[in-house]
């Protein structure tokens, strides 16, 4: 299956911008007449027949439409604070984006080692990784903001913090309800301060575990958008 990002489709006929044209004529060696497929990060999935293809243009015509492809039952934000190493973020957004989560929200924290992030690179990550595993819906990144100001706004479902700190913590699994929105803070390399556990508790977050083991940041992060995801299969 053959997956293109089209975020600006409004007609039956397409043209794939040039690197997409040139991935698909070049790399894939497709041809006219051949099916390929889009998504435009939006919710819709659709089949589309080639009508014209060189190495730098490429017609398509769409032969069918999905409207809210996979949409899931819930929303998933992780208000997570980058990584030193690049890498390791923007695997985490990769495996993220494979799994299925709506929202990301970089922030920065009192042990925070990276402070600043190029949002235009990351949502590359976002968009391959969309493709490669056949998501409709993108997922949201916004730009890296305080993790105070992200604390303490409203949010319609439950408020997660996952640190490692001795304290009374209830594992993920078992907080979490089908159906039910869930937006999980995870801290720095160094951990959220006792401060910013103290605002998180003062404004409704509750204190979560993801087990036994000390994880790395984007390990984490990984684990609680999969566990959230298996909570929700049935």
């Amino acid at each position: 299956m053959h997956v293109f990002y089209s975020p600006d489709i409004t007609e039956m006929n397409y043209c794939l911008t040039e690197a997409e044209a040139k991935h698909c004529c070049s790399v894939l060696r497709l041809n006219v007449n051949d099916l390929i497929y889009l998504i435009d990060g939006c919710g819709n999935f659709y089949t589309a027949k080639i009508i014209d293809l060189s190495a730098k243009k490429c017609i398509v015509g769409i032969v069918d439409v999905k409207n809210g492809y996979e949409q899931r039952s819930y929303r998933l934000h992780i208000a997570i604070a980058p990584t030193k190493n690049i890498d390791r973020f923007e695997w985490f957004l990769e495996k993220a984006t494979e799994i299925g989560i709506d929202e990301i929200t970089p922030i920065v924290c009192e042990h925070s080692e990276r402070q600043t992030l190029k949002i235009e690179r990351l949502q590359k990550v976002i968009v391959a990784a969309a493709k490669q595993s056949v998501k409709a819906f993108l997922p949201k990144i916004n730009e890296i903001t305080g993790f105070k100001k992200i604390a303490e706004q409203k949010f319609n479902g439950k408020k997660l913090i996952a640190h490692c700190y001795d304290s009374e913590k209830t594992p993920l699994k078992k907080i979490i309800k089908p159906c039910e929105n869930v937006l999980v803070f995870i801290g720095p390399e160094g951990d959220f301060s006792k401060n910013e556990i103290q605002f998180a508790l003062q404004n409704s977050l509750i204190e979560i575990s993801l087990g036994n083991s000390r994880l790395r940041t984007e390990t984490a992060a990984v684990h609680a958008c999969s566990t959230v995801c298996l909570i929700n299969e049935n």
